[in-house]
């Protein structure tokens, strides 16, 4: 049973209550689901950003040490004032500030096969927004085995993607890479107006997935060249040889 709206509730979300095939149900569903994040830099903080803005009613981030000054140009979550503070402790602040209705676990580790099922467990849908694909991987692993979405978003420099795998029906992350591609950096060139465009999206994909909204990215990639300002959708099919997925057909 989904859980009723509140009367500030209803005040908060008043704007996109009115939103075609959305509504006081779709809302209601945002309310009722969990949402892993992982990690909340410059992409997965404006997502979670994003997603405690539309109501989601509980948003899991994961994401390890403490904060940089070399953090703050992409990572909007953050405040100067909390230098060499925990990043998930600021980030919690700050979306408690923005809404008081989502519930914000956090937990100050990256994903690993140590944690990766554990974490995937707990949500209803995940966002991966790891700058390193080992994490992504292994998040894309959990969901498809616990049968999860899942919104994998990336960028770098001018440019962006987003994926939404539908674990049984779509292709997954591995269908595309099925291994981390050699000499990946931690660290790339990156403008917080590109990595915020990226979560932006994958949030609204996640907000689409939950809320039964629109047509989500579903086979579909969708790419981004900012410094064109170019956007395309590339149909993508389960690969037969994936390892994570299996052949098409397969549960």
């Amino acid at each position: 049973m989904l859980p009723d709206l509140s009367p500030d509730e209803l005040r908060r979300y008043d704007w996109q209550l009115t939103v075609r095939g959305f509504g006081e149900a779709g809302q209601r569903r945002l309310k009722a689901a969990t949402v892993l994040v992982s990690r909340i830099g410059g992409v997965g903080g404006s997502a979670a950003l994003q997603l405690a803005a539309a109501g989601v009613g509980r948003l899991i981030l994961a994401h390890a040490g403490p904060l940089r000054l070399d953090d703050l140009n992409r990572q909007l979550l953050m405040t100067t004032a909390g230098i060499g503070t925990l990043r998930v402790d600021v980030a919690r602040q700050r979306l408690e500030a923005l809404n008081p209705h989502v519930v914000v676990e956090t937990f100050a580790e990256n994903i690993s096969e140590e944690n990766a099922a554990r974490l995937v467990s707990r949500c209803d849908l995940v966002v991966a927004a790891a700058p390193l694909f080992t994490e992504r991987l292994l998040l894309n692993r959990e969901a498809v085995r616990q049968g999860k979405p899942l919104v994998d978003s990336a960028m770098y420099e001018l440019e962006g993607r987003v994926l939404t795998v539908l674990p049984g029906h779509t292709a997954c992350l591995a269908c595309l890479c099925p291994e981390p591609p050699p000499n990946w950096r931690r660290k790339f060139p990156v403008f917080s107006a590109v990595s915020s465009t990226v979560g932006s999206l994958a949030a609204m994909e996640a907000i689409k997935v939950l809320a039964g909204l629109g047509e989500p990215l579903a086979g579909r990639l969708l790419t981004l060249d900012l410094a064109e300002m170019s956007f395309r959708t590339l149909s993508v099919a389960r690969r037969p040889g994936c390892s994570v997925c299996g052949p098409v057909g397969a549960p």
